[in-house]
C-alpha cells in the first residue's frame, strides 16, 4: 500500500486550504499517481504547537508505477506548483505532501521510508485508520490501532465532513 499525507494551513489568493488540498489530489492524478481512496478530512493543530493556523489533513492510498524517489519528486513538484516554498522547518504552508509508506519499503538517507515521524502524528494515524484498519508500521510492525494508543494526548484533532469519495477510483 502506498500512502501519502495531504495538508494545508495557509490559504492562497482567495483559495481555501481544503480547496488547495483537493487541487493537489487532482494534480497528482494528472502526474501518474492514481488516487485509490482518501480518508476523512481533519482539522489539526500544528505539530509542534505554534501560533500558526490549524491544518486541514487527510491521507490517500495511491497507485503508481513510479519508484519511491520519483513519486517524492512528483509530490515536491505539485507542492511547488501550488506555491510551497521551503524556507523554515514547520512553517505555515499552502500544501504539504508527504510520502508516508511505499508498500512497506524501509530506507534511510535522502529518502526516509516509512516517514520517520508518522507514528507520532494523530493527523497521519487517524486518517490511516479510516482507509486501512489493518495497516501496520513497516518497522515496528505495530497495527495502526496500537500506534493510535501512543499518540501524545496534547495533539488536537477533529473530523470534518467526509470528502472521501470525491477522488476514489470507481
Amino acid at each position: 500500500m502506498i500512502i501519502i499525507a495531504i495538508g494545508s494551513n495557509l490559504s492562497k489568493q482567495g483559495t481555501s486550504c481544503l480547496d488547495i488540498c483537493l487541487k493537489a489530489l487532482s494534480m497528482l492524478n494528472e502526474n501518474g499517481v492514481s488516487i485509490k481512496q482518501i480518508s476523512n478530512w481533519y482539522r489539526t493543530e500544528p505539530v509542534p504547537v505554534s501560533e500558526q493556523p490549524w491544518f486541514y489533513n487527510a491521507v490517500a492510498e495511491v497507485e503508481t508505477d513510479l519508484f519511491p524517489r520519483d513519486l517524492l519528486a512528483v509530490l515536491h513538484k505539485v507542492e511547488a506548483e501550488l506555491g510551497r516554498v521551503r524556507n523554515i522547518t514547520n512553517e505555515a504552508r499552502p500544501i504539504d505532501l508527504d510520502l508516508i509508506d511505499y508498500n512497506g519499503v524501509v530506507c534511510e538517507g535522502d529518502l526516509n521510508l516509512p516517514h520517520p515521524r508518522m507514528h507520532d502524528r494523530a493527523f497521519v494515524l487517524l486518517p490511516i485508520k479510516d482507509i486501512a484498519l489493518n495497516w501496520s508500521h513497516p518497522i515496528s510492525n505495530k497495527n495502526v490501532l496500537e500506534l493510535i494508543k501512543t499518540i501524545p494526548p496534547e495533539q488536537k484533532i477533529m473530523t470534518l465532513s467526509d470528502y472521501s469519495d470525491r477522488f476514489a477510483s470507481k
